[in-house]
């Protein structure tokens, strides 16, 4: 897998990818005398994670302007030609300093019928390099770039073979009583995740009375849910590597004895599957021509992950439960954490990780502490603007009098650095993995789950669900020191839109631009988004006496319209975004579809 262009300033650029052997590479850039620190992290018999840290001998490297690199074996330069885009001789990157386009999506189901929207991405950037623009200044990648919780049966078999191919470290087993075959646990694993026994749960509850146990994992599509370390790691190498879909002959493999409903689902997620294998390449050459970084959200890990506190507290008392979800995000923290940094912060954490794979039977108990205690997953990038990328579920602002109301996406302390970060900046973009500034009908459909006592059933988590951080957050953005224009890049609901939001009140004159892109490769259902639209512009239109009962009242909230035929606040279609930026002011938000199509947002006031 790789090279992937990760972390890139002016200082350093941290390269990623994976070999099958261990390796001295050093990656060279044209031009410029450079010198390389690799870190190696091998994970398998035949599995090494690496890092590559380049960095210039003397001064710093150009900045916005295109680098061309090359990869080195000792004294063998490899062949990076099908990286490259059509006529040059090597792949080439931007160590952004002046924003002008970004890159943004998320939620990449690779069984999803729909394309693959970073396929659309690559042949965007591949037109534009042919143009004699550099493209796109960064990739940034806001949630669920894997689906832990909701595995297709085919690729529950294709991570099978690739455990086996690889050698990959595989843990202890669980005190699951899962059957001993993969093809035994197709469809079935979510009858063997932790319960809750009725007789434990609260009498005033239905479950208690329907003698109903229920799941510590409240992701709908439990099915195949990924368990063990090695599990997660093999999903990564298919999310994001070409090679490793043919070396395992993914085609060759079939649907074994299933009931009807399940062979024919078999079917369907196989077809897609081979769809989603075949665009890997583009992908990987996406990857290695722009910095990409990333941020967790539920999928990464599991549905719902610290949702509630009483999620929290079924999961982390469990053994088994806590063993899967730190699984998530220890893979996270090698595959897309260690990146977002560089190394700075997220490998001080390597030593003890590389300590509990040499003790017998894999005691994670030791790092599994630092990990969940670990404090940087959030980071900044001083361009401009400057970009504050969220980690919204690690800094959860706990409902301490109902463990069963949602949680803050982020606590007080986060919130105020947060509101520091902001203050000295005419101009920030925040990277939020869900929106901010929601559509209201929806929130309001949550709000009514939530309060029937069902707050995971329909995922109530929006920034206004919990009070404390809906107050602490609108109260930054109303301050008249906060910055003229603040960019907030959001995913996760599956559709994609566009809001401006001012404050009613005040002489300061700042815009809040909300742009929410997803999915990357997975959609909400486009009839149910069309009348939900249409609900949203009923009930919730500017006069409407019902928004003076939202917490954002006071700020004022413009939804804009696609432009063209068809116009709608809210789009469906599977994409990738296009932010274009004039002097850090935005100026342009498009669409990228999968099938290549552009749909452009109107910017101009209603």
């Amino acid at each position: 897998m790789g090279p992937m262009v990760r972390r890139a300033d002016a200082g350093r650029v941290c390269f990623q990818f994976v070999t099958t052997r261990p390796c001295q590479y050093r990656i060279e850039f044209s031009g410029v005398e450079t010198f390389s620190n690799l870190e190696s992290i091998q994970l398998g018999q035949q599995l090494y994670l690496n890092f590559i840290n380049v960095m210039p001998v003397s001064g710093q490297f150009a900045v916005d302007s295109l680098i061309y690199y090359s990869l080195h074996d000792e004294d063998k330069s490899l062949d990076l030609s099908s990286y490259c885009y059509e006529r040059a001789e090597s792949p080439a990157f931007v160590i952004p300093n002046r924003l002008d386009r970004i890159l943004h999506g998320s939620c990449r189901n690779p069984h999803h019928p729909a394309k693959d929207s970073l396929v659309a991405a690559d042949n965007w950037q591949n037109d534009q390099r042919q143009s004699l623009n550099a493209g796109a200044d960064l990739l940034l990648l806001s949630g669920d770039q894997i689906y832990a919780d909701d595995v297709a049966g085919p690729m529950l078999l294709a991570i099978e073979k690739v455990i086996s191919l690889f050698g990959v470290f595989q843990e202890p087993a669980l005190d699951l009583d899962l059957p001993e075959e993969f093809e035994q646990q197709l469809y079935q694993r979510h009858l063997h995740l932790p319960k809750v026994p009725w007789q434990k749960r609260s009498k005033f509850g239905v479950g208690y009375w329907l003698k109903k146990d229920e799941p510590h994992f409240s992701s709908l599509k439990a099915e195949n849910h990924l368990i063990h370390f090695q599990e997660f790691i093999a999903l990564y190498l298919l999310n994001f590597s070409a090679v490793t879909w043919q070396l395992i002959d993914f085609e060759s493999i079939e649907c074994p004895a299933l009931a009807p409903k399940y062979a024919n689902l078999f079917k369907l997620e196989k077809d897609s599957l081979l769809g989603f294998a075949k665009g890997l390449q583009s992908v990987e050459r996406l990857f290695a021509n722009v910095s990409t970084l990333m941020m967790f959200d539920d999928h990464d890990v599991t549905d719902d992950w610290n949702l509630t506190a009483g999620w929290e507290q079924a999961i982390y008392q469990h053994p088994a439960s806590r063993r899967i979800v730190n699984n998530g995000l220890i893979s996270y923290w090698l595959m897309q954490g260690i990146g977002n940094d560089a190394g700075d912060n997220s490998l001080s954490l390597l030593a003890s990780f590389k300590q509990s794979l040499q003790q017998q039977n894999w005691q994670f108990q030791d790092f599994d502490k630092l990990i969940l205690n670990f404090n940087h997953w959030h980071y900044e990038l001083n361009t401009i603007p400057k970009v504050v990328v969220l980690d919204t579920r690690t800094h959860r602002w706990r409902n301490e009098q109902n463990f069963n109301e949602p949680s803050g996406l982020l606590d007080w302390e986060r919130l105020t650095e947060l509101e520091e970060s902001l203050l000295s900046h005419d101009k920030v973009i925040i990277v939020s993995p869900a929106p901010v500034f929601g559509v209201k009908s929806i929130e309001a459909i949550q709000a009514i789950f939530n309060f029937c006592g069902q707050p995971l059933l329909v995922d109530v988590e929006n920034w206004m669900a919990h009070e404390g951080s809906a107050k602490k957050l609108l109260d930054t953005f109303r301050r008249e020191d906060t910055p003229k224009e603040t960019l907030i890049l959001s995913g996760d609901v599956h559709y994609s839109f566009c809001f401006s939001v001012q404050k009613r009140f005040g002489k300061h004159k700042n815009r809040i631009w909300q742009l929410t892109a997803s999915g990357i490769k997975n959609e909400f259902p486009r009839k149910l988004i069309n009348v939900l639209d249409k609900l949203d512009s009923i009930l919730y239109a500017p006069k409407s006496p019902l928004n003076f009962f939202t917490k954002r009242w006071q700020m004022e909230v413009d939804k804009h319209q696609t432009i063209g035929e068809g116009q709608k606040y809210l789009v469906s279609n599977a994409a990738i975004s296009l932010i274009e930026l004039n002097d850090g002011l935005l100026a342009k938000y498009e669409l990228i579809h999968a099938d290549n199509q552009i749909t452009e947002f109107d910017l101009n006031d209603n």
